[in-house]
């Protein structure tokens, strides 16, 4: 924080519309970007220079000989930028303003951006804070946004998996199940709700996950996954997330999976025990039968 008051503050920023005044009417005014390269794919404000908040001083010489040209500076929120401008008129520059509120608020407002990105608007914003993460970024923002799941169930475990892979952008969601929603189920399956009594499971799901993202392709498959059926449905799919609850589908979807060549997420829950994994052969790893060779005896098997 500055620890500025808050007239001193506002002698430091500037508003968005005052931004956009300044903008339109004053040709000399240099606009900069001190947001982090990776912040840079969300987008950025027209005829913006991208300067790093620790190279500031660096660059700032070769922005105008023109100490008294109006500089104005915006980060995400307002924060960072708002220490820029306070080194930048230690350096001289008396007309260096911070945008308030930042990015944020500029597009908050709707005010035009632009990007080289892929992504629409739109879709810049809602998974800003995906792309924010190293680990993810624009490239893998678009992975996610062109993967095909299945979810084998509709119940507790794909309840969860539904509403976040739905949440994180994934483009694609099947969901194979062929039960109808009980009030009974609402205690841990919170992809549905009262109103969804009676309904079927997949129609439930689909409401629920385009509620929170239209843009996502739910595929329903209204039928139980069989032997006749498994590698047909699955063969349509990148990645298979198994939130069924009987053992002999989990195998039935292990064997499919291993001959379709997709990875099977295997998940199962009963009361407070839960058990999770990730079977991959087709990269070198083990599959279900490695570890289980043949599913238990019906009564040894939890209900």
């Amino acid at each position: 924080m500055t620890g500025l008051d808050g007239k001193a503050m506002m002698n430091l920023e500037i508003s968005v519309n005052e931004t956009k005044d300044l903008l339109r009417t004053d040709s000399r005014v240099v606009l900069l970007d001190v947001r982090s390269e990776g912040e840079m794919c969300l987008g950025r404000l027209q005829g913006a220079r991208f300067v790093p908040l620790g190279e500031l001083e660096k660059e700032v010489r070769d922005l105008s000989e023109d100490s008294g040209v109006p500089i104005l500076v915006y980060c995400s929120t307002g924060a960072r930028s708002l220490r820029a401008v306070e080194r930048l008129r230690k350096m001289g520059f008396d007309k260096a303003r911070s945008i308030a509120g930042g990015y944020n608020a500029w597009l908050k407002v709707g005010c035009e951006i632009v990007t080289d990105s892929k992504f629409t608007v739109h879709q810049l914003d809602r998974y800003s804070r995906n792309m924010l993460l190293k680990e993810i970024g624009e490239d893998g923002q678009m992975r996610l946004m062109d993967a095909r799941v299945l979810l084998v169930g509709a119940g507790g475990l794909a309840s969860s998996a539904a509403l976040y892979l739905a949440a994180s952008g994934v483009g694609t969601i099947g969901i194979v199940d062929f039960d109808r929603v009980e009030l009974s189920n609402l205690n841990r399956q919170v992809v549905h709700g009262t109103d969804d009594v009676g309904r079927l499971k997949v129609d439930s799901a689909r409401v629920a996950i385009e509620r929170i993202n239209p843009d996502v392709t739910v595929i329903p498959f209204y039928e139980r996954l069989v032997p006749g059926n498994a590698l047909e449905i699955i063969n349509r799919f990148d990645i298979v997330l198994d939130a069924c609850d009987n053992l002999d589908t989990k195998f039935l979807l292990n064997d499919a999976c291993y001959f379709a060549r997709k990875p099977y997420v295997f998940g199962g829950a009963v009361g407070f025990e839960g058990q999770a994994s990730v079977f991959s052969p087709e990269n070198g790893g083990p599959c279900l039968r490695c570890l289980f060779p043949e599913p238990p005896p019906q009564h040894l098997a939890p209900s």
